[in-house]
């Protein structure tokens, strides 16, 4: 049996990308049109839309905007709305099993964080140098969700930052030979660290990595098979 996951909030895709892989029909919810979403997609109001179509769907994914709580929320001017409360609301109310994702210091319910390292998120720069990716995500759930192994954040391999549109985002590394204090390399770096290869630059700054939710998605469809009653 193929079960269906409804995907809000759901940007270019990348949380999609995990599930489909995991074995989960996919279709997504964004209030801006998506054209590089590679599966079924509605424009419209995620809340508006889970509170109407939920029901269809066999469990649901949420990634409600994260910039209220980023590291890098001082960077900006505008304003944006904690909508984690409305959204595990409208979760809630659908009594499917339900995932939201968000960064860390947001106001999730005994998440379980995720790390780059856990899943070997590693490529070469342009000059072979070897980069990591840490991108620590919190996934809460109202159905049990493991760790895959924990984080190894190895110090011999130096982290790459993916994030905004500044700088880095050119054809070679930086000056700095160390590629320390929030190193961005290229953008074709960032993709196969990542594993994102249709998205932009904007897109890759909030993309959930596939491996993420690859992961979580397995334990979706566990939970799934031996489902009774959602908790």
């Amino acid at each position: 049996m193929k079960y269906r996951i409804l995907d809000l909030f759901s940007c270019a895709g990348g949380a999609a990308v995990g599930y489909h892989r995991a074995g989960l029909e996919v279709v997504g919810v964004d209030i801006n049109p998506q054209p590089r979403y590679p599966f079924e997609h509605h424009v419209a109001d995620a809340l508006e839309f889970v509170a109407a179509h939920g029901h269809e769907f066999d469990s649901i994914h949420a990634s409600p905007p994260c910039q209220a709580f980023s590291a890098t929320k001082s960077l900006h001017t505008n304003t944006h709305p904690d909508l984690i409360g409305p959204t595990r609301e409208a979760l809630q109310a659908t009594g499917r099993p339900y995932v939201i994702e968000n960064v860390p210091r947001s106001p999730l319910t005994d998440p379980t964080v995720l790390c780059g390292t856990e899943f070997d998120l590693r490529t070469e720069d342009v000059d072979g140098v070897p980069l990591k990716l840490i991108r620590h995500r919190l996934f809460e759930s109202n159905i049990p969700l493991a760790r895959k192994g924990g984080c190894s954040h190895d110090k011999s391999v130096l982290t790459a930052s993916v994030y905004g549109a500044g700088g880095g985002w050119t054809p070679k590394h930086r000056d700095s030979p160390s590629r320390r204090g929030g190193y961005v390399p290229h953008t074709d770096v960032c993709r196969r660290l990542l594993g994102v290869d249709w998205t932009t630059k904007h897109e890759m700054s909030q993309v959930v990595p596939p491996a993420y939710t690859e992961w979580i998605g397995g334990q979706v469809i566990s939970y799934l098979e031996g489902l009774v009653e959602v908790a």
